[in-house]
């Protein structure tokens, strides 16, 4: 039994290992583009139409452009993980194509 603990315990902390690794490549390759950016790169910034989905009667839902503020913006990085305080644009560009459930 000790031999098969041992034997998770490697592949564990080997994954965690290749996991920081990878973390750490990714900051280093964002840091080195912003000290040159260029247009969408690192940051992007997208602006998309802020749609509304108001549920009605009999399971219909109507959808609706916002009144007040008809266009939302988000800013983005383009990298696998969050830095500067900013999500991935792999994860914003999908969510940000969602309506917003009413």
């Amino acid at each position: 039994m000790s031999r098969v603990r041992r034997n998770i315990n490697r592949i564990l902390v080997g994954a965690a290992v290749a996991l920081l690794i990878t973390y750490i490549a990714d900051y280093a390759y964002f840091r080195l583009r912003s000290w040159h950016p260029k247009p969408a790169d690192p940051l992007e910034t997208l602006t998309v139409p802020r749609l509304f989905a108001i549920a009605e009667k009999g399971g219909k839902v109507d959808y609706q452009i916002g009144a007040l503020n008809p266009e939302q913006t988000f800013t983005c990085v383009h990298s696998w993980f969050p830095h500067a305080g900013y999500s991935p644009c792999w994860y914003i560009k999908p969510k940000s194509q969602q309506p917003i459930p009413m």
